[in-house]
């Protein structure tokens, strides 16, 4: 028998399925599914796993934060437990009637490591098993067929590089975690989390908020017409641009006084807006980022329609499709899909097809779809994603954008003004993307010596802004460039970040004062951790392993060693960082003044000792009382508006699904609306619940 081993369920029903070229349902074992099918007179068996079915962990004598010598932590062993004990155990239990086991995971370095996962317990089965690797990039029968029909040997160096990061982020993310809670006494769900990746990352959004902080904007005058030709207006700006000495402007402003402006020269040229390269995860994260979706999400999303069999495997670095993908056939494919067929004719109908390219890598291919789906066949949201790969596809096989643009110049009382149109002479892969704009600007037909009437002139005054924060998209651009983590795990990171609440935001990413202060302190103390040197470095030695120049244990032990001098340092300064992080923590939780009557408190996020439940409470209890309840989801920030209903203090609740301004006091006449809905909400459910009593009677 044959035993081909699949990263999930979803994957290797669908892997079933197309080596017995008919569906094939599911078995269940003691709590392990498994498919069994017959292909080329051959009996197979295919075990889905769950990821990984095996943990990195540390002995249980290490488990007991408050008695671990963190010194004997950053050295102490490693051991692999098992986290799918039933799945585990059944391919011990089938391994002697293995002849051989084909990996068909994921194809890459974590799938390798999974199948190595698979193949350790089937060795403790049956050690003489044969091994084989199935290598695709798609889960669609040629890809399959293809794979199967040439295996080659499993990687255990691939599994051994995955291995070692597995190692050394358990490591240094258990001794950095436990330091930063202990001396700051944030232990228990509420502990301060860091890591090799996380550290760099966090250093990046909080030093670009200091960079904001910091900023001292200058102020800067700028000068916009609105001129007319016969009935149609148009915008023009000052040639200057931004005028930076005010008495220079307003004196440039006085051109007003003589409202006819006179055409001096207009000049057209073309310009081509190249269609852009195809996905690679990097790309794909930002424009999904971009459209709404966290980079977290949208991987999740990605993976359940690369497992589907309905686009490419979503992670990877290369930006040229390789020679062997038939796009053509994939594009006449896509005709099924009803809200992209008449795009895809109008790639069709061009005849020869030459898609943009890239950066190549010796990786898989750039992301795109495989196959065609109804989109009332996804949820919504799957439908976005794979429309969105659809249609970057598409636009990498259009044809480049071609624009025409004007150049007005216009004198207005010896002032030179500009105007500049655009229209599209060619709209090329911009009708097939819709995620990005295609804006045209129109100007009348005008020529030299024509006059021109002023209809407005705008004198406004600016200041310059400092850099945006970060976007999860522009986030992800960044690691990508310093070699932050990897392509696979890079989402994960944001995502970290967000859930231990160091970072908050939707469309930008904004630290809290606990971040400033773990920064800060690692910054002072231990800058290795919080720099992307050291982590960029290990990324590299981890490609060695990978390539077969370097082993894991030595890789492994030369991290310890780092987060070993880093750690000394770190407690020998364990009284300043613990002071310093203590003071961010209440100063986080402060939400206000406190405003009963010459109190003089402050309001701070508490928590009950026997609910757990967060509330704003008096910093002078218990000579105070004062009390307020709070939402137990979401993060809390204080904003400096105060109620318009009340005059109470306000304060901004975000989560990943809301964000919104709201009074602290209950009865204040704002929550009235709200208290309604609650109550409408909890009379319909008492109401339900009495139904389903009187039906179960």
């Amino acid at each position: 028998m044959i035993l081909v081993v699949a990263e999930k369920a979803i994957a290797g029903e669908r892997i079933s399925t197309i080596l017995a070229e008919k569906k094939v349902s599911p078995s269940m074992e003691g709590g392990a599914k498994f498919f069994l099918f017959e292909h080329k007179t051959e009996q197979y068996i295919t075990v889905p796993l769950r990821g990984h079915v095996s943990d990195v962990d540390f002995p249980k004598k290490y488990s007991y934060w408050l008695g671990t010598d963190l010194r004997k932590l950053a050295v102490a062993e490693i051991e692999y437990r098992d986290t799918e004990k039933p799945i585990l155990d059944f391919l011990r239990k089938v391994a002697k009637d293995v002849e051989l086991v084909i990996i068909a995971t994921d194809n890459d370095r974590e799938g390798e490591s999974i199948g190595f996962e698979a193949i350790n317990a089937l060795k403790e089965g049956n050690p003489k098993i044969k091994v084989k690797r199935a290598l695709f990039s798609a889960i669609t029968p040629k890809d399959i067929d293809t794979a199967f029909d040439s295996l080659e040997d499993a990687d255990k160096n691939m599994a051994d590089s995955a291995d070692s990061r597995r190692e050394i982020d358990l490591v240094w993310g258990a001794v950095l975690t436990r330091f930063l809670s202990l001396v700051s006494g944030r232990l228990g769900k509420q502990f301060l989390s860091m890591g090799r990746v996380q550290g760099p990352t966090l250093a990046l959004i909080v030093n670009r908020e200091k960079e904001r902080l910091a900023f001292n904007p200058k102020d800067f005058w700028e000068i916009a017409a609105v001129f007319s030709k016969g009935s149609k207006k148009f915008e023009a700006s000052h040639k200057n641009g931004k005028f930076w000495d005010k008495e220079e402007a307003e004196k440039a402003f006085d051109c007003k006084n003589l409202p006819k402006g006179i055409v001096t020269k207009v000049t057209k040229k073309k310009r081509t807006l190249k269609k852009p390269f195809p996905f690679n995860t990097t790309s794909f994260l930002a424009a999904a980022t971009s459209i709404g979706f966290t980079a977290g999400r949208a991987m999740r999303l990605a993976e359940s329609l690369y497992q589907s069999g309905f686009i490419s495997y979503p992670r990877t670095d290369n930006l040229a499709y390789p020679p062997t993908i038939d796009l053509k056939a994939i594009l006449k494919s896509l005709e099924n899909v009803v809200e992209l067929r008449a795009d895809v004719q109008k790639i069709l109908a061009l005849g020869k097809i030459s898609p943009s390219a890239g950066k190549v890598s010796k990786d898989h291919p750039p992301i795109h779809p495989v196959a065609p789906v109804a989109r009332e066949k996804l949820q919504p949201d799957v439908w976005k994603v794979y429309e969105l790969v659809c249609r970057r596809f598409l636009a990498t096989l259009a044809e480049d954008a071609i624009t025409e643009n004007l150049s007005v110049d216009i004198d207005l009382n010896a002032q030179p003004f500009v105007a500049t149109g655009q229209v599209f002479v060619k709209k090329g892969w911009k009708e097939v993307y819709p995620y990005s704009k295609a804006t045209e600007v129109f100007l009348p037909s005008l020529a030299e010596k024509d006059v021109l009437d002023l209809v407005d002139l705008n004198f406004a005054s600016k200041q310059t802004q400092p850099k945006p924060r970060y976007s999860q998209g522009s986030l992800l651009k960044v690691m990508s460039e310093l070699n932050l983590g990897t392509k696979s795990t890079r989402a994960d990171i944001i995502q970290k970040l967000l859930a231990r609440n160091y970072i908050f935001g939707k469309t930008t990413l904004e630290p809290n004062k606990i971040a400033f202060a773990v920064i800060e302190s690692l910054e002072q103390h231990a800058p290795v951790i919080s720099k992307p040197n050291m982590t960029a470095d290990l990324e590299k030695e981890m490609d060695f392993i990978a390539a077969g120049k370097k082993k894991k244990p030595d890789v492994v032990n030369e991290s310890r060693e780092a987060l070993s001098k880093a750690l000394e340092i770190l407690l020998e300064h364990k009284n300043d960082v613990g002071s310093h992080l203590r003071k961010a923590l209440i100063s986080d939780s402060i939400i206000g003044d406190c405003p009963t009557k010459g109190c003089g408190g402050q309001l701070m996020i508490r928590k009950g000792r026997a609910t757990g439940k967060r509330f704003l409470g008096c910093s002078n209890y218990p000579k105070c009382t004062t009390t307020y309840p709070l939402p137990q989801k979401g993060s809390l920030s204080p904003i400096e508006e105060r109620c318009p209903e009340c005059g109470n203090i306000m304060i901004h609740l975000k989560g990943p699904r809301m964000s919104f301004k709201m009074c602290i006091d209950y009865n204040c006449p704002s929550k009235e609306e709200w208290k309604k809905r609650s109550a409408e909400k909890a009379a319909k459910k008492t109401a339900k619940d009495k139904k389903e009593g009187t039906k179960k009677k």
